[in-house]
């Protein structure tokens, strides 16, 4: 039997190990990668016992999927849980094709992105995401950034999603964002099944604890975490004041907070990245960290993060500074 990471279930039914990849950097997200590199990474991931991998068409304009789902068939791995997103439709752009994409990742403009959140978009965009990964299902579909289409997106989106869920093109639906307040609202006004929230339940961020966290634990919603090193902050031993934050400068108040963070790990003989890791499935309602990774290397430290020992001492003395609440606290 291949050796799994700890899974958590979502009402669906479908178990996500607690650890999960996600493949934005196989879209070559600031700078190159290769088709090898990133089949290395998942034979890595599988060997590690990771067993979810999450992508969207966002991500290199199609690329990440292409990648992911060509690694994911020559691994031949059994049991994986894959998400992927739609909102954004590629559309074919020859008149930028030779130039590079505006969005972050290094590859040319031949498409571009569209933002469609109605029936037909939803299910253009899913069919394409299912050609690109070379699958007839996905486990999971999120709606992908819907900050300013809440109309269209929690109406025919979701309606569009959950016929596609009736059908069993797609297992669980839910909606994927970088703020938690719009996603406690599509826990409480429709009929997802999973959220991801990305850089707001974290060390240096726990907005998703208002709100978010409490109503998806009352509904039996399950929540993902992603972007736990708030885009690089986070991501070193020792924090790095020129590293970003939220994909931005970080603010001088933030880089103190988090160098204050880090102490209170390194007395405790934890690293930084590892409570990272670890801090968000303190929460019950928490099903999966998601975390970066484009390297075997990248996948061999997050794992090393995630197995990392914790005491409960290093927890207690963050909550008790005021520094980091612990969840465990607040269920």
């Amino acid at each position: 039997m291949e050796r799994t990471l700890p899974t958590r279930g979502l009402r669906t039914g479908h178990q996500l190990t607690e650890l999960g990849l996600g493949a934005a950097q196989f879209g070559n997200l600031f700078t190159e990668t290769t088709d090898d590199e990133s089949c290395r990474a998942v034979r890595a991931a599988a060997e590690e016992g990771i067993r979810y991998f999450d992508t969207a068409p966002h991500y290199g304009l199609g690329l990440s999927e292409r990648r992911l789902g060509d690694a994911l068939g020559a691994t031949a791995l059994r049991g994986a849980v894959l998400s992927s997103k739609a909102g954004r439709l590629l559309v074919d752009s020859p008149q930028t094709s030779h130039l590079l994409d505006d969005d972050g990742f290094v590859v040319p403009a031949a498409k571009r992105r569209v933002w469609d959140f109605s029936r037909d978009g939803i299910l253009r965009s899913v069919e394409e995401s299912l050609e690109r990964l070379g699958t007839d299902r996905l486990d999971i579909a999120y709606l992908h950034d819907p900050d300013d289409h809440w109309g269209p997106a929690s109406s025919s989106g979701i309606a569009a999603l959950a016929e596609l869920r009736d059908q069993g093109v797609v297992g669980a639906i839910g909606a994927g964002m970088n703020q938690a307040a719009m996603l406690a609202e599509f826990v409480r006004r429709t009929d997802v099944d999973v959220v991801m929230v990305a850089g707001r339940f974290t060390l240096l961020d726990q907005s998703a604890l208002d709100e978010l966290l409490p109503v998806a634990a009352a509904r039996g919603v399950g929540v993902v975490a992603a972007a736990v090193y708030n885009s690089g902050l986070l991501s070193t031993r020792s924090v790095d004041g020129s590293a970003t934050y939220d994909y931005g400068a970080a603010p001088r108040a933030v880089v103190e907070r988090a160098a204050r963070i880090a102490a209170v790990c390194e007395r405790h003989g934890v690293e930084l990245p590892a409570a990272a890791v670890q801090y968000p499935l303190r929460h019950p309602a928490v099903a999966s960290v998601v975390t970066g990774m484009r390297t075997e290397e990248h996948v061999r430290s997050n794992v090393a993060r995630y197995r990392a020992e914790i005491p409960a001492a290093l927890w207690e003395e963050l909550h008790v500074t005021g520094l980091v609440p612990d969840p465990v606290r607040t269920v």
